[in-house]
């Protein structure tokens, strides 16, 4: 008869009453990121034919922080739409389409800090039949029911201009990019306080320029952030810059990242899995992931 001393005991009740009660242990460290080899310095087109498909313009990617669920973009006809995988019993999910209308669009999914909210734009009017001519920034709660009807961010987040994409601080303070002021788009940061926005305020001019900038990606630390922008040095239609905060709390120049991750085409939509392990952004219409060491390339 083998006996077990009640430390022994414990652990195996604990990973029972766990197996009971969420349907699965941990799940196996390779099955996440949708069971992809993960890549080097070089990017990668992320799961070819899965998510990635020839034919179809994917774009705005997100993951949760255990990289078990994952969130994307796809334009379907000229319109845009939101599906959805997740790992299920060591399985990953057939990507299903979460958001969608026949009046108008959702795209440039994020989640919030919490992960109970998923954010997007979408030119859907406030009544939601209709469609209008500018995107809002607006949100779904998460509930044991699946996710709510759509809320709009609200007054200090949106405008009569267009708001575009969405990331988060761990402290919940939004970036995002607006042209409400008529002219090129512009990026912004709003702080959450008692669960509210803030009045949305612009970065500076190390950030911020007459130019396009737009799609914008916060390290949760702050410490640096990544957007899309066309200016004279870009390479293609669009490109992807970096601008690391200094020691004095002051962001520093942004950056064109280059050919390692810019082409003639059109770079976008980057994100960085809250692991902080990889890099994700959209080219040439599918979505790629490189190692986020890359990042310390640009670094001074």
């Amino acid at each position: 008869m083998i006996k077990l001393n009640m430390e022994t005991l414990f652990v195996m009740l604990s990973l029972l009453f766990f197996v009971n009660v969420f349907g699965q242990t941990e799940p196996n460290e390779k099955l996440k990121y949708l069971g992809q080899k993960p890549p080097n310095t070089t990017p990668e087109v992320f799961a070819p034919n899965f998510i990635s498909k020839k034919g179809e313009y994917e774009f705005g990617s997100v993951l949760n922080k255990d990289a078990t669920e994952f969130f994307y973009g796809v334009n379907v006809n000229g319109k845009e739409e939101i599906r959805y995988t997740k790992l299920v019993k060591n399985v990953w999910s057939q990507p299903r389409t979460i958001l969608s209308h026949k009046a108008y669009g959702y795209n440039d999914p994020f989640l919030s800090p919490d992960e109970n909210r998923l954010y997007f734009i979408s030119k859907r009017a406030l009544n939601g039949l209709n469609s209008k001519e500018d995107y809002d920034i607006w949100y779904v709660e998460k509930s044991k029911d699946g996710w709510s009807q759509p809320f709009n961010a609200g007054p200090n987040i949106n405008t009569k201009g267009n708001e575009y994409y969405i990331s988060f601080t761990k402290n919940g303070t939004m970036y995002f990019s607006s042209n409400k002021n008529g002219g090129n788009f512009d990026i912004y940061s709003s702080k959450a306080v008692n669960g509210e926005f803030q009045k949305a305020e612009p970065m500076g001019n190390a950030i911020n320029t007459p130019n396009y900038e737009a799609d914008v990606f916060i390290d949760p630390n702050e410490s640096y952030v990544i957007f899309c922008a066309t200016r004279p040095d870009g390479l293609g239609r669009g490109d992807l810059y970096i601008s690391f905060k200094n020691s004095d709390g002051v962001w520093g120049n942004a950056k064109n990242m280059g050919t390692l991750i810019n082409s003639r085409g059109h770079e976008l939509c980057p994100f960085v899995s809250k692991d902080g392990k990889y890099f994700f952004y959209t080219s040439n219409q599918d979505i790629y992931w490189v190692d986020a060491r890359i990042l310390e390339h640009y670094r001074d």
